[in-house]
């Protein structure tokens, strides 16, 4: 008698935790605190009373049971561990056509033994998880056979539902046990965000006036540098913002022995973790541009663009993409005159990550196709940077010697071994990801020194934060802005709008696309 109670409660546990877990922030990992699943609840009311009636639990009806609870067990492990991992909610809609994207990303930078090590150790705990939740079905099946047993799951399983619709009628009634969120309001969840996507009207508000003569910067090369994964985190987090110390030292020097200066801000970015190019198209537009749906509606507009703007007054619009390989419908929406994607740049060096080309090769062949040449219209580039892409790992070295940059072997032997030998931490982001920021900020100070006769205003942001496992919980959507110029005028009126001297901003001064016409403005 006693282990058959054993068993019945073992099982109803195991059954519980599967639904009822939480993560162990900020990592994959998962802990069950004593919470109460209401669906177990529910469907052992169900299957109670089909017992009661008469009716069996039969062998067809718990391998049902059993597949439809692994589906809500996968349901629950996305719904606690997207937000510990990659900082908001997930939504099925718009992340699901991402996948292929992401596993061809993580394929590429992770050993083969190790993707197929992941692969295999994926299936087997999935196989593994249906067996125990079926063992622990067919023990309920046979439960509710029993008059007994089926009276005490009856009875508990009615005393659940009736605490949990107490407590969601009050929080101050009932206040123990305290329930999990239930699963299926999850999967209710996903359900309304397709189907507003797919009924709602993407309206696209107007476009911002465009229309200034850009006088402060006439004759001026003017950069938007969209530094990947850029986030406020690199100030508000004390062990990245002291890793970065010294690049950020760096860059201060070269912007001051180039007898240019700097003003920094915070802006919101429209996106958080990922999807850079709702925070490109947020500030070349000026519009907030914060789903894909809204995305694609713009796409399908004739709008007016900061590439346009710039093109209008005489400027060469560049969009300098090493992330590119395939087409870009984008450039045509944006009206650059130029794009060098992958193909075009040619790095025939040592790759790093998915996207292969360092940043500083990037900035090497623009210098080469467009900067350096002479009796040329000024450049508007656009350049959102690479190389601190998830997941950070390898770091291209910093090559001080940029001619070298062009050559098959850029970099001395050591320090490929150095980049290519550093193991992955796939708990711990945060070294790896302040070093590739790092590496990112020690390039630009580089080129401001190689270029250091030039007439740059160059804005350099970031298009997002970084992942909720380097960001932190609770972590803001803020991004770090700033504008290095030999321009007064400029950098004047931007500290009228809440910008400050040097590389530490002191507050947010608005979202993405406000900053558009603060640039502007400032360019007039």
């Amino acid at each position: 008698m006693a282990t058959q109670i054993a068993s019945l409660v073992a099982a109803l546990l195991l059954l519980d935790a599967s639904l009822a877990f939480e993560n162990v922030w900020p990592t994959p990992a998962i802990t069950w605190t004593g919470e109460l699943s209401v669906e177990l609840a529910v469907v052992v009311l169900v299957l109670a009373i089909v017992g009661a009636s008469g009716g069996r639990v039969g062998r067809r009806v718990v391998r049902w049971v059993s597949a439809l609870w692994v589906l809500l067990v996968l349901g629950r492990y996305a719904d606690v561990t997207a937000p510990a991992l990659y900082g908001r909610d997930v939504n099925l809609y718009w992340d699901l056509r991402f996948v292929p994207d992401v596993v061809k990303m993580v394929t590429t930078v992770t050993r083969a033994g190790l993707v197929l090590g992941a692969l295999v150790g994926t299936v087997a705990a999935l196989a593994l998880l249906y067996v125990l939740v079926w063992i622990a079905w067919r023990r309920i099946g046979r439960a509710v056979a029993d008059r007994r047993e089926r009276t005490a799951l009856l009875v508990a399983s009615v005393a659940a539902i009736v605490v949990f619709t107490a407590q969601q009628a009050s929080e101050h009634l009932l206040q123990h046990p305290r329930f999990a969120a239930p699963v299926t309001a999850a999967y209710a969840r996903q359900a309304r965000f397709a189907l507003t996507a797919l009924t709602a009207s993407a309206y696209v508000p107007p476009s911002p006036s465009m229309t200034g003569d850009l006088a402060a910067v006439r004759g001026a090369d003017v950069f938007v540098v969209f530094v990947e994964a850029y986030g406020a985190v690199t100030y508000t987090r004390p062990e990245i913002a002291s890793a970065l110390a010294p690049a950020r030292a760096s860059l201060a020097a070269a912007v001051r022995d180039t007898d240019r200066r700097v003003v920094s801000a915070f802006v919101e970015s429209p996106t958080f973790g990922g999807s850079s190019w709702l925070a490109h198209i947020s500030l070349l537009s000026g519009i907030e541009v914060k789903d894909p749906d809204r995305n694609a509606r713009l796409m399908t507009e004739r709008r007016d663009t900061l590439p346009r703007a710039f093109g209008r007054r005489g400027f060469r619009t560049v969009a300098l993409m090493p992330g590119l390989r395939i087409g870009w419908p984008e450039g045509a929406f944006y009206g650059f005159d130029e794009i060098y994607g992958a193909e075009r740049l040619a790095y025939h060096g040592p790759e790093f990550g998915w996207f292969a080309i360092p940043d500083e090769y990037s900035l090497q062949r623009l210098d080469a196709l467009e900067v350096s040449k002479s009796d040329r219209p000024p450049l508007f580039v656009f350049f959102p940077t690479i190389s601190t892409h998830f997941p950070f790992n390898p770091i291209p070295p910093y090559q001080p010697d940029w001619t070298r940059m062009t050559d098959p072997h850029p970099y001395d032997g050591p320090s490929i071994v150095k980049a290519y030998g550093r193991e992955m931490d796939w708990v711990n982001f945060t070294p790896v990801y302040a070093d590739a920021i790092a590496y990112d900020l020690t390039t630009i100070a580089g080129y401001l020194r190689l270029r250091a006769n030039r007439d740059f205003v160059m804005v350099v942001l970031g298009d997002h934060q970084p992942a909720a496992a380097v960001s932190g919980a609770h972590a803001s959507w803020n991004v770090p802005v700033h504008v290095i110029a030999n321009r007064g005028s400029v950098l004047e009126k931007l500290r009228a709008d809440g910008f400050v001297d040097g590389l530490a901003p002191a507050r947010a001064i608005g979202k993405m696309n406000e900053l558009t016409p603060m640039l502007l403005s400032a360019f007039q």
